[in-house]
């Protein structure tokens, strides 16, 4: 019974993604509007001047590595959510947990020509909770083999009878059925009894997860900062810490964090990875060129990673490697990055000044990725500049259709409905603009002007 569980078991703190269901049908919302710095959802208010990280074409705030549980910041409706699949090339989006949990498991799901190894329809589940030798085994193979949530919760409601609700252990499984259940607030309790009982760090790496389901970063800070107290410098809370900060756009307290962590571990990929891309968004491209020679030197070798030297390597003005780094990460690439680096490489032909070249990378990262909203609204700029207002036009509604979390084709189009004399679209463009990112000071300027132009009318 171990073995078979063994075989399909799963770190299931680190493999979750919010579906459509969690994000939509959430009971546990506290608050729509919340203060400035205390939500995940709504990042945006916890901005510290004029910086706005870049978005994945998901909509998930542009990190060190992807992560779980990071598929969008903002989607707040049914049409957004069902447009922005956790990857941009896959068949549609993320449903629901519970199913997601079953899928996990791969090959574990297929019967065989014996049958099932347990009948849980015929186990007798009082029996088997009062053996403790026996029923911690069971346990772990209906919830990791058989994936019969609900048998394991009624195991568990008899195991933590029978051992008179002392057993810490049992304690912390009925918060993960009860998580798995969406039950959270009860899970919760659950959790606090066990660590009460016995401070262990699972425990609580699942309390923090549960505080960061319920869009609560804050408590779930207090309770890294409590874990820390007994597991000094640990480098799972601190990773924790850094992506509830990275979360918040509180970016120099990440780093902070980040910068512990690669002291304790200094293989730490993620740590690693978010140095280097905070260093490269305060243009100091220089420093973050030596984190990612890090990763290649420990053995990381993928698209992403030549890309991002790549871009490291120009803005470095180191220009013999980047035509080489990019062929490389062309060479890597798959399906779903193939368009980001044909994007960068546009980046590339912009600066030097080939226009031409540029409009055709663009053109190709639209090829392989027709839901590229970036390119869109790049693509915009250039026939501006080419002085076809028609398709520019074109080009930077489709982008804010495709993405609506991104302010540029928002300002792009009221810029360019300004220019021509259409104020009122000017005006929707812009609100929307500031709506997506604040403290946008073109867009304040640009809404400034409207504002008197109507005042006087």
């Amino acid at each position: 019974m171990r073995a078979l569980t063994l075989q399909v078991y799963v770190d299931d703190i680190e493999g979750e993604e919010e579906g459509i269901a969690e994000s939509l049908l959430d009971n546990y919302t506290i608050s729509s509007m919340p203060r400035p710095g205390t939500s995940l959802k709504n990042p945006g208010t916890s901005f510290t001047g004029q910086y706005l990280r870049p978005k994945t074409q998901s909509g998930r705030p542009l990190t060190g590595i992807i992560r779980p549980a990071t598929q969008s910041a903002i989607s707040q409706s049914i049409e957004q959510t069902l447009r922005t699949p956790r990857v941009a090339m896959t068949a549609r989006p993320i449903t629901a947990s519970s199913s997601r949990n079953v899928r996990l498991g791969t090959a574990s799901m297929l019967t065989e020509s014996g049958g099932p190894f347990i009948q849980l329809s015929r186990l007798n589940i009082s029996k088997y909770a009062n053996q403790p030798s026996i029923a911690k085994s069971l346990f772990e193979y209906i919830y990791y083999h058989e994936h019969d949530i609900r048998y394991a919760l009624d195991l568990a409601v008899q195991a933590t009878k029978a051992c008179q609700y002392k057993d810490w252990w049992w304690k912390v499984q009925l918060g993960k059925c009860y998580y798995s259940l969406g039950m959270v607030r009860d899970a919760e309790q659950q959790f606090k009894s066990a660590l009460r009982d016995f401070k262990t760090i699972e425990v609580i790496l699942r309390l923090i997860r549960i505080y960061i389901k319920l869009d609560q970063p804050l408590a779930a800070l207090d309770t890294c900062k409590k874990g820390l107290e007994y597991f000094n410098n640990d480098v799972n809370i601190l990773t924790e810490m850094g992506r509830i900060f990275d979360g918040l756009n509180n970016m120099s307290m990440s780093l902070k964090y980040y910068k512990i962590i690669a002291q304790e571990d200094a293989s730490h990929t993620e740590a690693i990875a978010s140095i280097g891309i905070y260093h490269f968004y305060n243009d100091q491209p220089e420093l973050a060129l030596r984190y990612y020679r890090r990763l290649l030197q420990m053995g990381v070798y993928n698209a992403e990673l030549f890309n991002n030297l790549g871009l490291c390597c120009f803005y470095a003005q180191q220009y013999d490697h980047v035509i080489s780094c990019f062929e490389r990460a062309i060479t890597l690439s798959t399906d779903e990055n193939i368009a980001d680096i044909w994007y960068n490489i546009s980046h590339i032909a912009i600066t030097v000044g080939d226009i031409m070249m540029a409009e055709e990378c663009l053109k190709l990262a639209i090829v392989n990725d027709n839901r590229h909203a970036l390119a869109y609204n790049n693509l915009g700029v250039i026939q501006i500049r080419n002085g076809n207002i028609t398709a520019a036009r074109t080009y930077f509604h489709a982008a804010a259709n495709i993405a609506n979390f991104i302010y540029e084709p928002h300002f792009n189009s009221a810029y360019l409905a300004y220019e021509i004399g259409d104020l009122q679209t000017s005006y929707i463009a812009i609100k929307k603009s500031l709506n997506t990112y604040p403290n946008h000071y073109d867009s304040r300027t640009l809404l400034n002007k409207l504002e008197r132009y109507f005042s006087h009318m």
